[in-house]
This record gives C-alpha cells, sequence and structure tokens, in this order.
C-alpha cells in the first residue's frame, strides 16, 4: 500500500518499474562515496507523481547525496522516458527514507548492546 492510499493494479505496476529503473539509474550515475538505495516508490492515483524513497550509507552523506538526487530528477526522468513504456512519465520526487534511518539506529544500538 502506498501512502497515496489503496492502489490499482496498474499503480502497482508502474510503482514497482518506477523504483526498479531508480535502482538502475543510481548504479550508474551516483559517485562511489556513498551508496544510495532506493527503499521504495509511491506514485498518486492518476500516475501524474512519484516519490522515491531512498537510504543513504555512510549517513554523513545523507545531505550531499540528497542534493544530488535534486539535480539528477530531470536526468532521472529522461531516462525513465527512455528505458519505459509509459505514456505519462510522472514527476519525480526523490525522500529520504526516515523509516530505514530508524531501523539502522534500532539495529546499530542492539549490536551495541550484544
Amino acid at each position: 500500500m502506498s501512502m497515496f492510499g489503496d492502489e490499482s493494479r496498474r499503480q502497482n505496476k508502474v510503482r514497482e518499474e518506477i523504483a526498479h529503473k531508480a535502482g538502475e539509474f543510481l548504479a550508474r550515475e551516483a559517485s562511489n562515496r556513498s551508496l544510495i538505495t532506493v527503499t521504495r516508490a509511491d506514485v498518486s492515483p492518476d500516475l501524474k507523481n512519484t516519490k522515491i524513497y531512498v537510504s543513504v550509507l555512510p549517513q554523513d552523506r545523507a545531505e550531499e547525496a540528497m542534493a544530488f538526487l535534486k539535480r539528477s530528477r530531470t536526468d532521472f526522468h529522461d531516462f525513465l522516458k527512455s528505458k519505459t513504456v509509459l505514456r505519462n512519465v510522472p514527476t519525480v520526487d526523490f525522500v529520504l527514507d526516515i523509516g530505514e534511518i530508524n531501523r539502522q539506529q534500532v539495529d546499530d544500538a542492539l549490536r551495541e548492546d550484544k
């Protein structure tokens, strides 16, 4: 289920395709100073907007990575146009996945307790 509520089969298919293509794009375009991983994507019901959630390691590179992603939105949009059969490629926004950061902090705390 996405942040936009119940999703249709088409919405789900588009969401999965965009997340997969975002991973391909980042593997090709991102620098090797940080690891940017796509955790999920959400697509609006009208398929015009998408949010791609990412995690960044090391965490102290998150601001730099997010600046890169903001600069790369147009390139990623063009990449989606060329690599998918979507009639209308949605407007893309990259978002730092706070839930993933919280999970990493819990994992770290649990490891320290052992």
